[in-house]
């Protein structure tokens, strides 16, 4: 009898040690931050496979160059590349059926971007000047602006004038980059002022070279880092 009652005060104590407040308290605390871990380990999955979705795609665009229908993507793949009416640098209103006909290397930056853009668009340029002079006509760089609010078409003028002089500068209205964004699957973000001032912004934006061919399908793309010259020879074997 002594053995029971001992046991039973044993199993009371133990008892209340799991129901202390102590204990419920820190339950309560790790909830939280494990459904935080959770949901973020989720947002990272579903952004893993919207990226692995995107570049099966445009492989797919790219295989089916290489197998003979170089303007003619496959079927399955999602298309890149559409309808859009933009404002080039000249103040003139353009749609992408002004480009039909001829290719067109399409760039998404903007015109304050430190580094990515202006590399980007002197390796189109660059790339331009290596093809012979009858393939190169043929070909138009196009740059068009994810920061509308800084980019006026006077900015463009200005800016795209240091590259190649058949460079088309675009911007728009907020809703018609949005649009032309989409049409491309082209990503980018405007983030928060550095400083006090409000006009010193950087945008995040995806930095891929797309080439449209001639009905204004993608024909191929260059990821950043992809030299000049390997531009001109990919170019230069699909003209």
């Amino acid at each position: 009898m002594a053995d029971a009652k001992n046991t039973d005060k044993k199993d009371k104590k133990s008892g209340a040690a799991k129901d202390s407040p102590a204990l419920k308290a820190d339950s309560r605390a790790t909830a939280p931050e494990k459904k935080r871990r959770s949901g973020i380990s989720l947002l990272a999955f579903l952004i893993g496979i919207a990226v692995l979705a995107f570049i099966i795609a445009l492989a797919g665009f790219e295989y089916s160059d290489k197998s003979g229908g170089k303007d003619k993507p496959l079927l399955s793949a999602p298309s890149v590349g559409g309808p859009f009416e933009l404002v080039n640098q000249r103040g003139e209103t353009v749609t992408d059926k002004d480009f039909l006909g001829g290719y067109m290397m399409v760039f998404f930056g903007y015109t304050y971007c430190p580094d990515v853009c202006p590399t980007a668009l002197s390796d189109m340029a660059a790339a331009l000047d290596m093809l012979p002079p009858e393939k190169a006509k043929q070909v138009t760089p196009v740059f068009i602006s994810v920061d509308p609010n800084r980019d006026t078409p006077e900015h463009l003028a200005e800016y795209v004038g240091f590259f190649h002089p058949r460079t088309v500068g675009l911007t728009g209205t907020e809703e018609q980059i949005k649009a032309v964004a989409r049409e491309y699957r082209v990503y980018f973000r405007t983030n928060d002022p550095t400083g006090d001032d409000p006009q010193d912004y950087l945008v995040d934006h995806t930095s891929i070279i797309y080439l449209i061919g001639p009905e204004g399908n993608l024909v191929t793309h260059f990821s950043h880092g992809t030299t000049a010259e390997a531009m001109a020879e990919r170019i230069g074997q699909l003209l």
